[in-house]
């Protein structure tokens, strides 16, 4: 007879905010008792109120709080706690900590070390997605050493391309140019960028795509080799190439298309015996609908629920299950893609200028009704506060098909209030409205463009 790992006794949740509350949900439902770690700042956010106990970790700002890992695994050892859920964000994607809390015997849920670390380091995860035989744009596989081989490589490629960090992520280290002057002047500035915002300045190039859309694979896996697709996501809908609206299924792909984006994905899994969730980024290219590997993101992504949404698993029950050890419930052929789903970052954040709002929200009602969800952790007369990333909240709906999720997002838009600061739900009022969005015919300069016509 098999015998089943058994799950973990306690959680520590290294992170804050509607992620941290996500998670303490999540082991709820599994009968694991959760620890919430906050700074001095969050002492009355929601996620310290729910969890069964809390540990303060140091004064606002990041570095010395959410960012600390001393701190952090201190926590975990003064509460016994037995594994680290770090969401998505803070220490979510550093090697260095998955490798400290294995050797403190903590399980770290997440990925291993070393996948954190091969595909974190941008060259090194196109060079195996290379040797995988995962399509990559034109580019150079290792970081480029000065800028005498940086124009050289240019020319081959041909311009534009862009100039990226190779520790980036997340959207930052990333500069297009368009000729040889611009490389001149920018390469030395750029690598300084990089080494203060990543510790380290290594730099490599790539072929920029003029038009494409971004379109993501989730994966799943567990310990035993057992690798699933499910299914992608589209977040062309971005700003400064940062996210701002995602959806499942994304409106340009076809079956066959769907399967040869999935199938790279796993490849690239399989390359690196990857555990645990992922999701692998890919620039599709809007013309010849032809893919490109772009990075692995080796973490729970901020818009993961628009993929429960259409598929019914529930990623981080499933990503604390395969860190335990337990074999995958599911088989390739049991997911099923049904519904629409779209998610709207909520920002406290002024929509016309794009800069943060922080303050105390003095009335708040939230949407409901069949398919509409909200992952939040503000309330009523919740202080919003200025030391943190500006998402407050996550607004998702499903229905039968995108058009039905579009007048259904709407709705859920018109009923969402929030006073007392201002926020991005006008912005996303906007888009929705579009006639570009819902026709489905835009690329990531969609914005761009949607823009110009506020100004």
């Amino acid at each position: 007879m098999k015998t089943v790992p058994p799950l973990f006794r306690k959680v520590l949740i290294a992170n804050r905010g509607e992620i941290a509350l996500r998670v303490i949900r999540a082991c709820r439902e599994l009968g694991i008792s959760t620890v919430a770690v906050y700074s001095t700042a969050d002492e009355y956010s929601l996620h310290v109120k729910l969890a069964d106990e809390a540990v303060c970790i140091g004064p606002a700002q990041s570095k010395l709080s959410y960012l600390n890992i001393a701190n952090i695994l201190s926590a975990a050892d003064i509460t016994e706690a037995d594994a680290i859920h770090p969401g998505y964000g803070f220490l979510s994607e550093n090697s260095e900590f998955a490798r400290l809390c294995s050797e403190c015997k903590i399980t770290f849920i997440g990925p291993s070390t070393e996948n954190i670390r091969c595909m974190g380091e941008k060259t090194q995860a196109r060079a195996i997605a290379l040797k995988a035989g995962v399509p990559l744009l034109p580019g150079t596989v290792s970081a480029v050493p000065d800028l005498h081989f940086a124009l050289q490589e240019a020319d081959k490629i041909g311009y534009p391309v862009i100039l990226k960090a190779a520790a980036g992520g997340g959207g930052r280290g990333i500069h297009i140019v368009h000729n040889s002057q611009q490389l001149s002047m920018s390469f030395d500035r750029v690598s300084s960028e990089a080494g203060a915002a990543f510790g380290n300045s290594a730099m490599y190039l790539e072929k920029y795509c003029e038009n494409p859309r971004h379109v993501e694979i989730q994966v799943l896996c567990d310990k035993h080799g057992n690798q699933i697709s499910l299914g992608e996501r589209d977040c062309t809908i971005q700003r400064r190439h940062q996210k701002i609206l995602e959806e499942s299924p994304s409106s340009v792909l076809d079956s066959s298309l769907r399967h040869a984006m999935s199938k790279a994905a796993l490849k690239l899994c399989q390359a690196v015996n990857y555990q645990n969730v992922g999701t692998v980024e890919f620039l599709l290219d809007n013309q010849d609908k032809k893919f490109y590997f772009m990075e692995m993101n080796t973490r729970i992504q901020v818009e993961h629920p628009v993929t429960e949404m259409v598929t019914g698993i529930d990623l981080i029950k499933e990503q604390i299950m395969a860190a335990a050890g337990i074999r995958l419930r599911f088989k390739q052929r049991d997911v099923q893609i049904h519904s629409h789903a779209i998610e709207c970052r909520i920002n406290a954040e002024d929509p016309e200028r794009f800069a943060p709002s922080p303050g105390q929200i003095t009335g708040l009602h939230v949407p409901g009704g069949f398919g509409v969800r909200v992952d939040s952790f503000v309330y009523d007369q919740y202080k919003v506060l200025p030391f943190y990333d500006s998402m407050i909240g996550k607004l998702i709906v499903h229905a039968p098909t995108r058009i039905e999720a579009i007048a259904k997002m709407r709705q859920a838009l018109d009923e969402f209030v929030i006073e007392g600061i201002k926020t991005n739900i006008p912005f996303h009022k906007k888009i929705l409205a579009s006639k570009k969005f819902k026709d489905g015919a835009y690329d990531t300069h969609f914005l761009e463009e949607f823009l110009k016509k506020y100004e």
